[in-house]
């Protein structure tokens, strides 16, 4: 046996370990529609749903008619919009709503002083005027369904306080959308624990989405909130992790039933957003964020290539590895697609999804080596 076929069983037995874990990891995602909503029936629960809102005109709206027509049996809403300094019309959109819904109020954000991020303040401020024993963060480009609020809170008593949170349906138009959005639910299911989340106290087990997350304000005031996390760059993150770090439990949930978003418009807005996060996501290391981009090409990219190489070279054995590995890798994205509802044919597409996502990879990590930074709606973060 050759060492190019001793290499080829290495790896495709590594993805066949991969595929493994990402089946029994799935399993391990609660749904949010299992936590019975009973239990809020003879409770007079107050949630604060906060929405942080700059430049929102095109989703504002549409946020808050889904957040207002959600069921809140067995609990009180209020709802808390911060305008970020908008630029647009936000502001009014928000007003004209308050004025037909008493819940609702529109807060005008300030400046963030030196030290803070942007989003991070704009969220200190809500939760400044936030009366509820709930914290409901959403963001304004999410679509709840009616049941979507209740069933977390639901979720949140079941732990009695802490972090719940979930990734929302992506709504995917554009073709940098599909290709590149779904891979949040891929690098989860493909890496991460599930299980370790709220079994372990450790803040190395952690996933958040800051688009729809909830926290009870004990806990929320034992991590520090946002003013203990101000400069972080992936504010989410950081917050569940102060959370585990306080003592209080994190739960990930699957939430893409109920709540759904369009993160971004276009593929310049793609580019840039995952950008932003990529090298802070792993607390700007290197070896950590290169390594990972490393691995992904021996995985996912290698094989597709080894199999046009074999078919290009007549080589059997570089065919029959190079095809094995890339319907392995395939049925992970598929599994990963699956949790998080998207079509089953964009597994198809694993190979040119990894491409982008290592070319964004290396772009936030030249960005975040340079000190040049990442622009995000018209701010600037180094």
């Amino acid at each position: 046996m050759s060492a190019s076929e001793i290499l080829w069983i290495i790896l495709t037995t590594a993805l066949g370990v991969q595929l493994i874990f990402a089946l029994w990891n799935a399993t391990c995602l609660p749904k949010i529609r299992s936590f019975s909503a009973d239990r809020l029936l003879h409770q007079d629960t107050l949630v604060s749903v906060l929405i942080p809102a700059r430049n929102e005109r095109l989703h504002i709206e549409g946020c808050l008619e889904s957040v207002l027509a959600s069921n809140t049996t067995g609990y009180r809403m209020e709802v808390l919009v911060l305008n970020d300094r908008s630029e647009d019309e936000t502001a009014a959109l928000v007003q004209e709503i308050a004025n037909r819904d008493a819940r609702v109020r529109l807060l005008d954000g300030v400046e963030p002083p030196p030290g803070w991020m942007g989003k991070s303040y704009a969220c200190h401020q809500l939760v400044q005027e936030a009366k509820g024993e709930w914290f409901m963060f959403v963001d304004a480009d999410v679509r709840l369904e009616p049941e979507a609020i209740r069933q977390t809170v639901a979720a949140g008593c079941e732990m009695g306080r802490g972090l719940v949170t979930g990734f929302p349906y992506q709504v995917a138009k554009t073709w940098m959308e599909k290709l590149v959005v779904p891979m949040m639910v891929f690098t989860i299911i493909s890496h991460l624990p599930i299980f370790m989340i709220r079994r372990s106290s450790s803040p190395l087990f952690v996933a958040a989405t800051g688009a729809f997350l909830l926290i009870h304000r004990s806990s929320y005031e034992a991590s520090g909130g946002h003013a203990a996390i101000q400069g972080d760059l992936v504010d989410d993150m950081s917050l569940a992790k102060a959370v585990k770090r306080a003592g209080h439990p994190v739960m990930l949930a699957d939430v893409h039933e109920l709540v759904s978003t369009r993160m971004y418009q276009n593929g310049t807005e793609v580019w840039n957003g995952y950008k932003k996060n990529m090298y802070e996501g792993t607390g700007r290391r290197d070896v950590l964020l290169l390594g990972t981009l490393v691995m992904y090409t021996l995985m996912y990219l290698v094989p597709p290539l080894g199999l046009l190489f074999g078919l290009l070279s007549g080589s059997s054995a570089a065919i029959m590895y190079g095809l094995i590995g890339t319907l392995l890798g395939m049925g992970v994205k598929r599994v990963a697609d699956q949790t998080g509802g998207q079509p089953w044919w964009l597994a198809c597409l694993q190979s040119v999804s990894m491409a982008c996502v290592i070319g964004i990879g290396m772009a936030s990590w030249r960005a975040g080596r340079s000190g040049k930074g990442y622009v995000w709606k018209g701010r600037r973060y180094s």
